[in-house]
């Protein structure tokens, strides 16, 4: 039966099937949102065989499996949701719980958003990043000829990912929305047409060049690997899609409104969001590099410090734009080599507990979790052996923030996005070869990973609990 069972047990809890609004997954976690939250019989879940945790946060419940949550989740839908991807459940006639307002219900929906939007591309954007890693080093290794066919074959699916990366948040974000995803697809491939960056790129060699639309002056941007405008673009198309499909005849909406939509969000998209969203990328970048350059240790030992707890909370997300439009409008980002720290500092830890511990029980839970965390998955570790005892989870916090601060004092950058863990270091080398920050990041992750160990395995767990 497979994950069956557990599927069942987690239907059970979270309320049951017409409590469910969506589900999605990401690395570790289901992500339920739910009508009712009160309804989930969250004890009951936590004690549950093969659920490590749950974890309440950003208009989400979370329940944390695993790395094997993929296989989880399949099983789910295919048996619970009838083959569908996303989980919609009918309108239930029970009145709405009351819903949090102010500032915790703005944090809860940019949370919600930038999960579901960006959560289904994080495999195929760290298997792209990992190519490209690859791809450097086996350049700078002369194992490799940029002129040649292998490379340029390999460079194309590595770096499609982030030049179409509109198209492929077009889709998430569709989804997202509640709008027909292949119309917004279709507007993120509108914006990377070569016709449009051939366009951009005439206007770049000749200012006094210009373009109208019906009498209107269009400034064309190379919107290739940028997040925010088609983002921005989406939603507008579904909000367009939704007025549409009420006041069309049946008869004609399948085709009416998609063709309504095209018509007036490319447009707008050209004439307005895109140039508005553009320059708000361009402020964000410009904006956290301008307080990371104020003191880049301490940048880092805050997020070395602060990631994992992030992590607990899923508040983790709320970066993953950043980064992303930090490698679309400066080709580098800060962020992510700051954090790297944070991983191998947790990975410390539970190698400390696994090492001194002589209960078998926390040792059948702590070998597992700390192979894991070698590939950057931290959560089996934080939910299963170090949060609950406690000092061990805050050992792997100073780790990260020593750490981190090592790897901001040299500056370490990310020229591509990569996995966490040991797959992450090649994102971190530069196309022009390895530097101080590079090392940075790797002396930061040494340090960080070594004090966990150490503080864990002498300090970290009471006595009854390595004595058995």
């Amino acid at each position: 039966m497979g994950y069956a069972i557990l599927c069942d047990e987690i239907i059970s809890g979270v309320g049951g099937r017409n409590n469910i609004v969506s589900v999605i997954h990401c690395a570790t976690r289901l992500r339920f949102k739910l009508k009712d939250n009160s309804r989930a019989m969250t004890g009951k879940l936590k004690n549950t065989a093969g659920i490590i945790a749950v974890v309440e946060n950003g208009g989400q419940y979370q329940v944390v499996i695993g790395s094997h949550v993929g296989e989880v989740y399949q099983t789910l839908i295919s048996r619970h949701f009838s083959g569908t991807d996303q989980a919609e459940s009918a309108e239930s006639s029970e009145p709405d719980t009351v819903k949090p307002k102010g500032f915790k219900a703005i944090l809860n929906s940019a949370i919600d958003i930038i999960s579901g939007i960006f959560v289904p591309l994080l495999g195929i954007l760290v298997a792209a990043g990992l190519i490209k890693g690859g791809l450097i080093i086996a350049v700078l290794c002369d194992l490799l000829d940029k002129q040649g066919g292998t490379y340029k074959i390999l460079f194309a699916v590595s770096d499609a990912a982030f030049f179409f990366m509109p198209v492929l948040l077009g889709y998430t974000a569709g989804k997202k929305f509640g709008g027909n995803p292949l119309v917004t697809l279709l507007i993120g491939a509108a914006l990377v047409h070569p016709s449009m960056i051939e366009i951009f790129l005439d206007t770049q060699k000749d200012p006094a060049l210009h373009y109208h639309f019906m009498g209107i002056p269009v400034t064309f941007i190379n919107y290739s690997s940028t997040v925010i405008p088609v983002i921005l673009a989406a939603w507008f198309s579904c909000w367009l899609e939704k007025h549409f499909n009420r006041w069309s005849p049946s008869s004609i909406k399948a085709f009416s409104t998609p063709f309504l939509c095209l018509v007036i969000t490319l447009p707008a998209t050209f004439l307005l969001i895109g140039p508005l969203a553009t320059k708000l990328s361009l402020g964000l970048g410009a904006g956290y590099m301008w307080i990371w350059q104020l003191n880049p240790l301490l940048a880092g030992a805050f997020f070395g410090a602060t990631w994992q707890i992030c992590v607990i909370f899923g508040l983790h997300w709320g970066l993953a734009p950043l980064m992303l439009n930090n490698l679309a409008t400066r080709g580098i980002d800060t962020i992510s080599p700051l954090t790297q720290s944070a991983v191998w500092a947790q990975s410390g830890a539970t190698l400390g507990v696994l090492l001194r511990t002589r209960d078998a029980k926390l040792k059948n839970i702590a070998a597992p979790s700390f192979i894991s965390t070698l590939f950057g998955i931290t959560e089996p570790a934080i939910y299963g052996v170090n949060l609950p005892l406690r000092r061990p989870f805050i050992f792997g916090c100073i780790g990260g923030a020593l750490g981190g601060a090592i790897t901001g004092y040299y500056h370490g950058t990310s020229y591509t996005l990569g996995a966490m863990g040991v797959f992450s270091f090649p994102a971190f080398i530069s196309p022009n070869g390895i530097d101080s920050g590079f090392w940075g990041v790797v002396a930061g992750s040494v340090v960080a990973f070594l004090f966990a160990l150490i503080s864990s395995w002498l300090f970290g767990i009471p006595k009854k609990a390595h004595t058995g």
